[in-house]
């Protein structure tokens, strides 16, 4: 029988989802747990890589086993298990050609990033102290949406049949934390108005697919542009010339989010 996993995770102590020789991985960890927990080898397949570092909410997997179970018993089981960096929400029966990477159709990350000093976003966020021109990069972001090749955002060395994605949105925008909204200071502007003052902002990109690095990459070359060392035109360049070294740094794992899979 298949089963879909919904699950959540602190990527800061693993080398992201898959597999690795010598390093802590999510898929291992959760596979030992539903092992043990089930009483047989169970092999999980999951929504899509996330780097090393990267932290994911909502994440989704499938595997397979001989015998049905009752699914909310073995979900606290897992949870008991399993370290506190990693929470199952929900286990339940999947079609039986249910594939948690193959049919997905959308996946959404988010980025956060903080200007100036906060003790409280240093986890998961990054302090970017440069002057943004936020406009500029969320015209920038207009060059992404659509279908391009995205190999120049590929980190080197990737092994997909094809660098080839489907961008349905990518917008910065301000935001304000849960912290700062309960206490009420420093306060945080609202409006992209006034987004060159802001203290934190969130970037949002979809796509129908992802590639390894892909998302760092492209949040590296858009506060190049937004701190004014290239212009808007810099990504649609940059696009075109397939070359990663091209592109921008890539900025930490530890503040990117995968927040949502759809099928």
């Amino acid at each position: 029988m298949r089963y879909s996993v919904t699950l959540s995770y602190d990527g800061s102590g693993f080398s992201g989802w898959q597999i690795q020789p010598n390093a802590q991985s999510v898929q291992e960890v959760l596979e030992r747990a539903l092992s043990l927990a089930l009483r047989e080898t169970v092999s999980v397949t999951g929504a899509g890589r996330t780097d090393a570092g990267v932290n994911a909410i909502g994440y989704v997997a499938h595997f397979d086993v001989s015998q049905p179970f009752r699914e909310e018993e073995i979900a606290c089981k897992l949870n008991a298990i399993l370290p506190s960096s990693v929470t199952i929400h929900e286990v339940k029966v999947a079609a039986d050609g249910f594939h948690a990477r193959f049919d997905a159709r959308l996946r959404r990350y988010n980025y956060f990033i903080h200007r100036k000093k906060d003790p409280f976003m240093t986890s998961y966020s990054y302090l970017y102290t440069y002057p943004l021109d936020v406009d500029a990069m969320n015209k920038a972001c207009e060059f992404l949406l659509g279908t391009h090749d995205f190999s120049c955002f590929e980190k080197t060395g990737g092994n997909n049949k094809t660098s080839v994605c489907t961008v349905f949105e990518a917008s910065w925008k301000p935001y304000t934390p849960t912290h700062v909204a309960l206490m009420g200071y420093p306060a945080s502007p609202v409006t992209l108005s006034e987004a060159e003052g802001s203290r934190y902002l969130v970037f949002t990109i979809s796509a129908d697919r992802f590639l390894r690095n892909m998302v760092r990459a492209v949040v590296g070359t858009l506060l190049d542009i937004g701190r004014g060392r290239y212009p808007v035109s810099h990504i649609e360049e940059v696009l075109a010339s397939g070359d990663r070294c091209a592109a921008g740094e890539s900025v930490p794992g530890n503040a990117l989010f995968l927040s949502k899979v759809d099928y």
